[in-house]
């Protein structure tokens, strides 16, 4: 080891010991015992929250069948809307945690840079003091809505609180992790602008999450024409249903994520040629088809739209279910030495695998809601519809582990979990 650092020290630093010791040795970003501190503050100060906020909305009957129609309409999106997302992110981080106690190398398969990639505690503290603003805010808000103000400016408030977490996102400074907000924005710039970016293992991978994001995408295209339009000044909250325009975009942003994600296997069988990658493609056709009809039904609730829902989708949900097994988490093995599973495993207990292949099944089915149309007791059906939603996250925090676990073990993707990396020695050749 000396050796090789005196070497390099030699030849690729000029002779600079502390240069070359920041690329051998880069340093190690140190956990503070204050991130678990404010952690467990921020965790209390949201639990009492949301408790307040829930005994004030019980109150009200605000999330009943016969709630103000205005606040769910246009307040309440805005809660769910950072539930949805927080509720991802911190699902995200319970995946970091396994990923490093199972030694699954997450930081060199996204090519993650090792002093700056997040950390789950990172992870966790950004969740908790996110979600206490959130709630402290939306219950300040309810408070004022109860006593009977219903201003302009109450009103703005909830867009208020979107466009203060937008401008942070997005804020060019070097605070509140710059570093990893920038790389979220390039690889949402990279998924857009897919057809012309080579796709690597990240860009899918978050492509994949906003996949089972739809319901956050749909609520933020509302919220943005809601507020831009400044219908909230007249608390129009039907203005973007009726008009078609925006009704249109609402049903564009349903089909986006699926057609992203279509071009990137279109563009990595572009690059590749491999045969999988159509295939793969496909199976977002599918679910482009069964949303197309779920939207098809949505405006008329008539037999044969009813039938052909159930077709397609459940055709996707086979199509789905074979690719997250198989393909993705590279199980169902005929052959492999654990039977249906595969030969290496980093589990111990094999039933895990066979408990997470049936939770996903049962969250995949989570389209029948569009059939059967589940009630809640009295709950308002656009907290049911949250319910179902959140359900979907959760399939993909637990989908996230095992194709990781995948892609570490075999190199399912084909990305850079066994890439070779070419020194920089100048060959010499031989006389």
């Amino acid at each position: 080891m000396d050796d090789v650092e005196e070497l390099f020290v030699r030849h690729f630093a000029s002779g600079d010991k502390r240069k070359a010791m920041k690329y051998l040795k880069p340093n190690q970003k140190e956990e503070s015992h204050a991130t678990t501190f404010f952690i467990g503050l921020f965790t209390g100060g949201f639990v009492a929250l949301f408790i307040g906020y829930c005994i004030m909305a019980h109150i009200s009957g605000m999330y009943t069948h016969q709630s103000n129609k205005v606040y769910m309409s246009t307040s309440y999106p805005v809660l769910s809307m950072f539930s949805l997302f927080f509720l991802h992110l911190f699902l995200y981080g319970c995946n970091i945690f396994m990923w490093r106690k199972t030694r699954i190398n997450y930081a060199f398969i996204f090519e993650f840079a090792p002093t700056k990639e997040l950390k789950y505690r990172d992870v966790f503290l950004i969740c908790t003091t996110s979600m206490t603003i959130v709630v402290g805010v939306m219950f300040a808000h309810l408070t004022l809505i109860v006593k009977g103000y219903s201003s302009s400016t109450v009103q703005a408030i909830p867009g208020c609180l979107l466009l203060v977490f937008l401008l942070v996102l997005v804020c060019p400074f070097k605070i509140l992790y710059r570093s990893s907000r920038y790389h979220f924005l390039i690889a949402i710039r990279n998924i857009i602008l897919t057809p012309f970016y080579k796709v690597v293992m990240v860009d899918f991978f978050m492509a994949d999450q906003l996949c089972s994001q739809v319901p956050l995408l749909r609520t933020l295209e509302y919220l943005a024409c809601y507020y831009i339009t400044s219908s909230y000044k007249t608390q129009d909250y039907g203005y973007c249903t009726r008009v078609k325009h925006f009704r249109d975009l609402a049903y564009a942003v349903s089909f986006l994520p699926y057609y992203w994600r279509a071009m990137q296997c279109a563009r990595r069988w572009f690059d590749e040629g491999d045969i999988n990658h159509i295939v793969n493609l496909g199976k977002y056709v599918s679910a482009m088809l069964a949303a197309g009809t779920k939207v098809a039904y949505e405006n008329d609730n008539s037999a044969g739209w009813l039938s052909l829902v159930v077709i397609v989708s459940s055709v996707a949900t086979i199509y789905q279910l074979y690719w997250d097994f198989v393909k993705d988490w590279g199980l169902l093995q005929f052959n492999s030495k654990n039977p249906w599973l595969r030969n290496d495993l980093i589990l111990k207990q094999k039933y895990i695998y066979f408990i997470s292949m049936g939770l996903n099944l049962l969250l995949r089915l989570a389209w029948l809601q569009t059939v059967i149309h589940p009630n809640i007791g009295s709950l308002d059906s656009r907290v049911t519809l949250f319910f179902l939603a959140a359900l979907e996250v959760i399939r993909r925090g637990l989908w996230n582990f095992y194709r990781l676990e995948n892609e570490h073990l075999n190199n399912a993707g084909k990305f850079r979990a066994v890439k070779v990396v070419p020194l920089p020695f100048h060959e010499v050749e031989e006389n």
